[in-house]
């Protein structure tokens, strides 16, 4: 089980997970396979109230985590080394916070993927991709029933990455984590009085002040530093 897509609830907003569901891939000759006789999904307990905003995205009550496992023995399944989510730093994060090792992981983030293959879409949520792919239809509409959950989120996030690796033609995992990573790297800056600003349009200044703040974004260092290559 080298690869799989993976996707958490939590209690809060990056807090500890109360639902945890994965589903082993392969990607061989652009094609995208999955058994969904071989999804994992499991509740855990945390110890602590889940917050109701949280509450209004996954619809999760505490009541259905009364005898469930505490999160605490989440595993990764055995050899595991891609992971593949929307957003995937947030679930990585998620099971890192059950004891996980995870610095050796190579994560694959289908929510940049798709910024770089519908960079003009109205918006990037796996529920817009959805409709967006589907061209607004009913089953479209069926699918997304149960999103928000683990487990629906699993297949829809499959959905979105089939049509991703037909659009970059991607053959296989390894050329999709390099793809990943590649679009992860930022064109523009998003934050600062320079907000939306192209990266290669930043002031000199600008980027050498960046690059001595120790909490930047890996990804962005990337960039810049790139930037001051050329």
């Amino acid at each position: 089980m080298q690869a799989i897509i993976l996707d958490t609830e939590t209690h809060t907003l990056n807090g500890l997970p109360i639902e945890i569901a994965y589903a082993p891939i392969e990607i061989q000759a652009g094609k995208l396979s999955l058994d969904k006789s071989q999804i994992f999904d499991q509740l855990y307990q945390v110890g602590q109230p889940i917050s109701f905003a949280a509450m209004a995205v996954h619809h999760i009550l505490e009541s259905d985590l009364i005898d469930q496992p505490f999160y605490n023995e989440f595993q990764l399944p055995p050899e595991t080394q891609y992971i593949i989510g929307h957003n995937v730093d947030y679930d990585i994060a998620a099971i890192a916070r059950c004891g996980v090792e995870t610095s050796a992981l190579k994560p694959i983030c289908t929510l940049a993927l798709a910024r770089r293959v519908w960079e003009n879409a109205e918006a990037h949520n796996i529920s817009a991709l959805i409709y967006l792919i589907s061209k607004g239809s009913d089953k479209a509409r069926e699918m997304l029933k149960g999103a928000h959950r683990a487990d629906a989120d699993i297949i829809l996030t499959a959905n979105i990455l089939m049509h991703i690796i037909h659009q970059l033609d991607i053959q296989n995992i390894e050329e999709l984590y390099i793809a990943s990573e590649e679009a992860r790297v930022p064109k523009s800056i998003t934050f600062g009085k320079h907000k939306g600003t192209a990266i290669q349009d930043l002031p000199a200044d600008y980027i050498q002040w960046l690059l001595r703040q120790e909490d930047l974004d890996p990804y962005l260092r990337k960039a810049l530093e790139a930037k001051l290559i050329k």
